[in-house]
């Protein structure tokens, strides 16, 4: 299955004492409440455990580049309790090739 041509991606690395809470709340409430705007696609979350510790990822799949300017999106936004405690970076991203053949 084709990925959308547009998806917003949050990286994210958590301090360890609230991780556990962080977890729980973004796949309870935050993952579900994001994915559910209007435009968005789909939600996933991912992690990356190497010797730096634990670092996120969650990609949203955008139907189009608007989804990023609803009013449920901005309202939905944010760390919530967990503001000033999450280093993030965030953006939108648009598919720039469909598909590359493997190798081999």
């Amino acid at each position: 299955m084709p990925i959308a041509s547009h998806v917003f991606i949050v990286n994210s690395a958590v301090p360890p004492e609230i991780e556990d809470d962080w977890n729980r709340w973004y796949n309870e409430v935050h993952l579900p409440e994001i994915g559910d705007c209007p435009g968005f696609l789909s939600a996933q979350r991912f992690v990356c455990e190497d010797a730096s510790g634990r670092r996120y990822t969650a990609i949203y799949e955008l139907e189009s580049l608007e989804a990023m300017q609803s009013a449920e999106l901005a309202a939905r936004r944010g760390w919530a309790q967990f503001t000033g405690k999450v280093e993030f970076k965030s953006g939108v991203f648009s598919k720039i090739a469909e598909h590359i053949p493997a190798r081999g």
